[in-house]
């Protein structure tokens, strides 16, 4: 088939899409998580994993990379929500600096400080105690939901947003899968998270793992947070 018949056929397939969404007969946020999984470069046509499968998946991970033997079957897990496909686990114990040193034991890291960062950072949730689960967007690149908010914004609407701790894991996470990283044209702003002067960390991949800081009240379109599902809070939907 020539370029010239696949983008016609590119166009009226778009054209038929968009009326069957006016029409009612397809729900516009399917179709646009179809959308973003194409933008994101994930397959379309792969099995989704069962639970046990995705629970399954993090204790390998966890035992790969830690050489932890960890049992999450009794993690509660959040309703999920669509959109949120990816599931995350943190251990009981992952802290800030112990995240941060296992990322440059893997690849090159940077921080904006010489300070335990386990001194400086607080966050909304913490594993201190005990293994907890999150759902995410499973998105390279950092929710464009969230663009120009900044971390003030976020916690005036009310929603659960990463910790750096989670965002650390899921750097981890997704090189261990891909042997690639996060955000390389944005970054996230860790919105679940305040050093102690108040300031906000962002984390982002510009050659190296970068770690740095912004006003609580700063924001950016490329700085953006990831919204989490977490049961205590409720998260947006896409698009809105």
């Amino acid at each position: 088939m020539s370029s010239g018949n696949v983008f016609e056929r590119l166009f009226k397939l778009w054209a038929s899409i968009c009326k069957l969404i006016l029409d009612g007969k397809r729900a516009a946020e399917e179709v646009c998580n179809v959308l973003q999984a194409v933008v994101d470069g994930k397959r379309l046509v792969e099995a989704t994993p069962t639970l046990q499968e995705m629970l399954a998946d993090w204790t390998n991970f966890y035992k790969e990379v830690f050489g932890l033997d960890l049992d999450f079957s009794g993690v509660a897990i959040p309703e999920r929500k669509p959109g949120f496909d990816r599931l995350m686990v943190i251990a009981k114990g992952m802290t800030p600096q112990y995240l941060f040193d296992k990322c440059k034991e893997l690849f090159p890291s940077w921080k904006y400080t010489d300070s335990d960062l386990n001194k400086i950072i607080k966050s909304d949730r913490t594993s201190q105690d005990s293994h907890y689960a999150i759902w995410v967007r499973d998105r390279v690149e950092t929710d464009e939901e969230n663009r120009n908010l900044s971390a003030d914004d976020l916690k005036e609407r009310g929603t659960a947003e990463i910790t750096f701790e989670e965002r650390a894991l899921y750097e981890l996470k997704f090189f261990k899968e891909t042997g690639d990283h996060l955000d390389k044209a944005n970054w996230t702003l860790c919105a679940g998270s305040r050093y102690r002067s108040g300031n906000v960390p962002y984390a982002y991949w510009d050659g190296e793992f970068g770690v740095y800081w912004l006003y609580s009240h700063g924001h950016r379109g490329c700085l953006r947070s990831r919204s989490v599902q977490f049961p205590d809070r409720e998260v947006p939907q896409s698009g809105t």
